[in-house]
């Protein structure tokens, strides 16, 4: 794929998760005012959306329409949008809706281009702490323009882990726990922050040793799995499939700690 390609599609990822996260940052400190609706597909509580939700998503998806017209786009509250192309936007617009709505400040918006169904194009933006996380492939990820790695890391015992928690009543839930019990007396301190793709932008930036999570969506992902492998980390299915991250069933971090937790996992 074209570099030149990849810089243009990276600015127009960053223009419009700057964009969306001004509309995030000014609406977190008045959200008496924010109509919150829960998800038309589910009558869970935990499937919430807000109008935060919708006006980022749509900001995104206007800027990139704009500059790229023939690019798809798969988005979490408008869906599949379903265009013929070999380039396909991925999009989060709020990743961290339930912290939002409580005024708890660590959420952000991911967007990811992916060329052929591989992911070229990473950007990540937490805009309560202006930290912009990016990664075009074969170019290293990045954290405010400056080179990020994964941790040096190779201990369990010396890790600070991240995860998230199933849906309440979903099947992935007794085994996480399961999980849960293996690792937490392993790891120095495990996690549970509520935004799954800032999760992985943290492993990237050696913040977070490892992370482990299921049941997460394409668009919580895609953004994040390739800033960790231009980072130098390791994310994988439960398959162990290094490319593939499409179950939602992730194990990511510094390739030591990666491996001594999907051993882990495997046992359970």
């Amino acid at each position: 794929m074209d570099s030149n390609l990849l810089t243009g599609a990276a600015n127009v990822a960053t223009n419009a998760a700057r964009e969306a996260g001004k509309i995030v940052s000014q609406n977190i400190s008045q959200l008496d005012r924010v109509k919150v609706n829960v998800k038309t597909k589910t009558s869970s509580r935990e499937e919430l959306v807000s109008e935060i939700d919708l006006l980022a998503e749509q900001t995104i998806i206007e800027e990139l329409t704009n500059n790229f017209p023939d690019h798809n786009i798969i988005s979490e509250e408008a869906g599949d949008l379903a265009q013929e192309s070999d380039y396909c936007w991925v999009i989060d617009p709020l990743d961290g809706t339930h912290n939002f709505l409580h005024g708890h400040p660590h959420c952000c918006i991911s967007i990811a281009l992916k060329y052929k169904g591989e992911t070229v194009v990473g950007v990540i933006y937490d805009p309560l702490r202006n930290e912009l996380f990016t990664a075009k492939k074969g170019s290293g990820a990045q954290l405010d323009g400056r080179r990020i790695r994964v941790s040096q890391t190779s201990k369990l015992k010396d890790s600070l882990l991240s995860t998230g928690l199933p849906h309440k009543h979903g099947a992935n839930l007794k085994f996480w726990m399961k999980t849960f019990a293996a690792l937490m007396p392993r790891a120095q301190s495990i996690h549970r922050t509520g935004s799954s793709a800032l999760d992985l932008a943290y492993v990237a930036a050696g913040r977070y040793d490892g992370a482990w999570e299921f049941g997460l969506s394409e668009w919580d992902i895609a953004a994040g799995s390739l800033l960790i492998r231009e980072a130098g980390g390791i994310i994988t299915s439960e398959t162990g499939d290094l490319n593939y991250v499409g179950s939602g069933n992730v194990v990511a971090g510094a390739p030591k700690v990666h491996e001594k937790i999907m051993h882990l996992i495997s046992n359970c």
